[in-house]
C-alpha cells in the first residue's frame, strides 16, 4: 500500500466513524451513500463540524452533498486538506 492510499484509508475510516455516529448506523461502510442512509442538511453540518475539529480547517458542507460516500469524501479531503 502506498502512503497516499494508506492516508486515504485512514481518512475513509475516520469518515466512516463520523458518518456512523451522526447517522446512527453502526453497519455503515465506506460505500454507503449519505442520502440513502437518511442524511439531510442537519446531519451534513454535523459531519463537517466533526471533520473540521480533526482538520482544524473549515470544510464546506457542500462537499458532503457532492461526495456522499465516506470513500469519495475522503479522497477530496485528502486532496484539499492533506492528511488527517
Amino acid at each position: 500500500m502506498t502512503e497516499n492510499s494508506a492516508t486515504a484509508t485512514r481518512t475513509a475510516d475516520l469518515l466512516v466513524d463520523i458518518f456512523r455516529d451522526v447517522l446512527a448506523l453502526p453497519d455503515l461502510t465506506e460505500d454507503t451513500d449519505f442520502y440513502e442512509a437518511g442524511g439531510d442538511s442537519l446531519t451534513a453540518f454535523q459531519i463537517t463540524g466533526r471533520l473540521e475539529e480533526v482538520l482544524g480547517a473549515e470544510v464546506p458542507v457542500s462537499l458532503v452533498f457532492a461526495y456522499p460516500t465516506p470513500r469519495d469524501l475522503a479522497e477530496v479531503v485528502d486532496a484539499d486538506y492533506g492528511r488527517v
